[in-house]
């Protein structure tokens, strides 16, 4: 009873939610295995550490039991979901598809947790969102969830494959390993320690794409070599002198 007085409204639900999509598991036993896994309070926070592992450990009561659980992997990561605030998120934005793709525009990802923020880390953020972009306009093409990869051998390379259409990644942090895995699939990762809003930091993209790009992002958009160089010079024109 201590743990329902201590949670917040939406704490509670998501627990009780996810306890109903795990066959023959009630909501006290769920809120016992969510504190074997979560040191601290549980909040909507600290429920988006919980992964479809650690609820099939819980279940299975150990590590060498979980081969013989025979709760579906659909009915674990809908609970997975549910705690995360996947199935709750009405604030997400609503992806459009594109009838064509624009002249000249990339396609940016942005790790999100809440909302249209980019508020993650690479190797924990709860999905991508997608963006086709150029400077005149912006569109929310996809939101990918991350769900899946914690099943996968390698996440930081599962994470890659989800953004692998991408040119440029936003982050608010992201690891050395990860870093270069990304770099490897030819998408170029940018760090934004204090995050913002998605549409605010793409729209300060936008400004460098409609002025004088890097030659890095010259060559996305399409420019000729001797764009880029000319780009390349006028920066070092504007920069200012040593000394």
């Amino acid at each position: 009873m201590t743990d329902a007085l201590n949670m917040s409204r939406d704490t509670a639900l998501r627990i009780a939610l996810a306890a109903r999509a795990l066959p023959d598991t009630s909501v006290g036993q769920l809120l016992e295995i969510l504190h074997q896994q979560i040191n601290g309070p549980l909040t909507e926070k600290s429920l988006q550490d919980i992964t479809v592992t650690d609820l099939k450990i819980g279940l299975a009561g150990s590590e060498e039991d979980v081969d013989m659980l025979d709760t579906p992997m659909s009915a674990l990561k809908d609970a997975v979901r549910i705690l995360w605030g996947e199935t709750m998120a009405d604030d997400l934005p609503k992806p459009v598809k594109l009838e064509q793709i624009p002249e000249g525009s990339i396609r940016v990802a942005v790790a999100s947790n809440n909302a249209e923020q980019l508020d993650g880390h690479f190797g924990s953020c709860l999905r991508f969102l997608v963006y086709q972009v150029s400077a005149a306009d912006k569109t929310l093409i996809d939101i990918r969830s991350t769900l899946d990869a914690d099943s996968s051998d390698d996440k930081n390379a599962f994470r890659v494959g989800l953004i692998e259409d991408c040119q440029v990644l936003f982050v608010v942090s992201i690891g050395g390993p990860a870093a270069a895995k990304v770099v490897k699939a030819g998408i170029h990762p940018l760090k934004k320690v204090k995050g913002g809003q998605a549409g605010e930091v793409i729209a300060e993209l936008q400004q460098v794409m409609d002025g004088t790009p890097p030659p890095w992002l010259a060559k996305l958009q399409g420019a000729s070599q001797e764009e880029r160089i000319r780009f390349a010079q006028s920066d070092d024109e504007e920069s200012p002198a040593n000394g």
